[in-house]
């Protein structure tokens, strides 16, 4: 990923705000309440992906077909939907950015869908470790045994991480 360069930031409109936790909604069901607030903003960046903070927090994430909360916001607001969780030997390639292979999963969530965001948690704390993209349903990854299943998409110190505002 490119440096992030930050072009503007502004607040967006109520009606906005409202589709974008809609949006949100349709991901991680009523965990998304967690990030409504009074004051939304949008960055506007040289990246694919549009960044929102919340309460001045960056917290979102949208790349356009979906929107899902940042691995900062994962962490401030833990969910319990979309999970996959990975053992103590992935955590430390997970967290350098390397995508997530099949024998280091311990368990999936139900609602994990191919082309779509899920949170890659340790299994010791559930703490969040990555931001992934799913590349199988729930139940294709459960019936693998190996590959790789999950794209590694934002993870600590990349540049979505250390953007600076």
């Amino acid at each position: 990923m490119k440096k992030i360069v930050i072009k503007k930031r502004h607040s967006i409109r109520k009606s906005h705000a409202q589709d974008l936790l809609a949006r949100l909604f349709e991901q991680i069901g009523s965990s998304a309440k967690s990030f409504s607030a009074d004051m939304i903003e949008v960055l506007e960046t040289n990246s694919d992906v549009s960044l929102f903070l919340v309460n001045k927090k960056l917290l979102l994430m949208d790349n356009g077909s979906w929107v899902f909360p940042t691995l900062r916001g994962a962490i401030q607001f833990p969910f319990p939907e979309r999970r996959v969780v990975v053992d103590a030997g992935a955590i430390p390639y997970v967290v350098n950015g390397a995508d997530v292979m099949r024998p280091g999963i311990v368990s999936i969530s139900d609602d994990v869908k191919a082309q779509a965001p899920v949170q890659i948690v340790d299994e010791r704390h559930g703490k969040p470790l990555a931001i992934g993209i799913a590349l199988l349903d729930a139940a294709d990854m459960r019936a693998s045994i190996s590959g790789k299943v999950c794209k590694n998409f934002h993870h600590v110190s990349d540049e979505i991480w250390n953007i600076e505002i």
